[in-house]
């Protein structure tokens, strides 16, 4: 977000409108017309972040409470899955494959969503950390994914998981099974209706609330959150300035991913030609050393929410779209705005996975 970008955003804002009731009506009945099993508890809190705000200056901070969604201890996963998995229902399914990196939310909440609606869950999972601890290869997250049920197994690094998934499913095919196959971060069009379906949440609570938001940040990897809100956000005419913080890939791919995702979500639900590319805007300075390595911003940002707010952000994902919203605010890339939410997407149980990374004290010694 550059100081022109947010010049613009400031003078948009002074403007600034809910969108109409119809209009949330309109998107309403799109999105009712897809099938969607309930798993979450909605809508999400939104809520203020008074102590952070203190701490920081600049606007008002809000947290938008995906983490508290109600599945295997929440997480923005839970909108996508009520879509695919109905989906999944709908094709007569009995078996779910999907895949995602060793401490995978995705993976956790999938598994956990199999388990509601009685069916059986393989995930595949990639390790690109490289990391042999047991604290990370078998607790957090994997620990809850066999919990809950699930069969896992390793593919090496760089693996074309799509392709794995395709052949476990032709396996299971063969010995009588009915697999349905769900991406990593369930970011399909399908899943992505979730997040169409939470800008239109977000919406309807600012208007309740008197509440004029100027920007949402969140955190953006798989495209399906990111593609979601640009394509429900464009549906409602909605000024508010969305800004992803990448966690994966470098800034022009993962925007293109995010682009070509919205068009076709969009397209399903009858808004494809809103959808433009420069509401598309991801920043992608804090992934560090690449998905699912710790950074020390990620770390102290999570500290710093943990100690201020109660709030736990995992170190993968939110953590790092957390470390952008506060490096953001430090260097004044926010301006004259009033309200900023940050979408947090859960996935404190990947936490249990890092506990070196963090390097707490340990018990007081009297």
């Amino acid at each position: 977000m550059d100081n022109a970008g947010v010049s613009a955003t400031v003078q948009r804002s002074q403007q600034r409108v809910w969108p109409s009731v119809a209009r949330r009506k309109d998107l309403a009945s799109a999105l009712a017309a897809f099938p969607r099993v309930r798993l979450g508890h909605f809508p999400t809190p939104l809520e203020p972040m008074d102590r952070l705000t203190e701490h920081l200056g600049g606007p008002r901070f809000w947290v938008k409470r995906d983490d508290c969604t109600g599945l295997s201890s929440g997480g923005n996963k839970t909108r996508k899955l009520e879509f695919l998995m109905a989906d999944a229902l709908g094709e007569g399914a009995d078996t779910i494959i999907t895949q995602g990196t060793t401490q995978s939310n995705h993976a956790r909440q999938t598994a956990a969503a199999a388990a509601r609606l009685g069916m059986a869950c393989h995930i595949l999972l990639e390790d690109p950390t490289g990391y042999a601890d047991p604290e990370y290869t078998l607790n957090g997250n994997v620990f809850l994914d066999r919990l809950h049920g699930a069969t896992v197994a390793m593919r090496r690094s760089g693996a074309d998981m799509a392709a794995e998934m395709e052949l476990l499913a032709v396996e299971l095919r063969a010995a009588g099974r009915k697999p349905y196959v769900i991406p990593g971060g369930g970011s399909n069009s399908t899943g992505a209706l979730g997040y169409v379906n939470c800008a239109l949440e977000l919406c309807e609570q600012s208007a309740t609330m008197g509440l004029k938001i100027d920007a949402l940040i969140h955190a953006t990897g798989s495209a399906g959150t990111q593609a979601g809100l640009v394509a429900g956000l464009a549906a409602l005419e909605s000024d508010i300035q969305l800004l992803g913080i990448g966690v994966r890939a470098p800034q022009d791919k993962q925007e293109s991913m995010v682009f070509e995702l919205a068009k076709r979500t969009g397209a399903r639900i009858g808004y494809g030609e809103a959808i433009r590319r420069e509401d598309v805007r991801v920043n992608c300075d804090y992934v560090g050393a690449g998905y699912g390595i710790p950074t020390q911003g990620m770390v102290e940002s999570v500290r710093l929410l943990a100690e201020l707010e109660g709030l736990l952000f995992d170190p993968v994902y939110s953590g790092k779209g957390l470390d952008g919203l506060i490096d953001l605010t430090r260097r004044g890339a926010f301006g004259d705005m009033q309200n900023v939410v940050f979408l947090h997407t859960g996935g404190s149980a990947a936490l249990l996975g890092y506990p070196e990374a963090f390097d707490l004290p340990g018990y007081q010694i009297n």
